[in-house]
């Protein structure tokens, strides 16, 4: 399973995805991109998209992408208050097929 962080997301959050090949949105040389060129980009190279953008859902139209998108609902961005989200990560990662938009709280 091919994970893209988005760059609003810490980067040691990959070592919370272990058995997935995780790159963030700056390695992969797309930082500053907008949501909807990033998605588009990322349907072609990978499986997941994964984000704590709230406003994703509503600022594009998802039925378009051709991507799993894993939305994170959490006070703030830091390793800390993510971490305890990422089992159930790891769970949906399991099952999630693209074109499913699935929230994490």
């Amino acid at each position: 399973m091919r994970v893209l962080l988005d760059e609003c997301l810490p980067k040691k959050l990959k070592r919370e995805l272990a058995g997935c090949t995780v790159i963030t949105v700056p390695e992969q040389g797309w930082a500053g991109q907008k949501n909807g060129a990033l998605l588009r980009l990322a349907q072609i190279e990978f499986d997941v998209f994964l984000t704590i953008d709230q406003n994703l859902t509503n600022q594009q139209n998802l039925s378009q992408i051709d991507l799993a998108i894993i939305v994170l609902s959490a006070q703030d961005n830091q390793l800390e208050t993510l971490q305890p989200l990422m089992p159930k990560v790891l769970e949906v990662l399991e099952t999630i097929q693209t074109g499913q938009m699935v929230q994490i709280s």
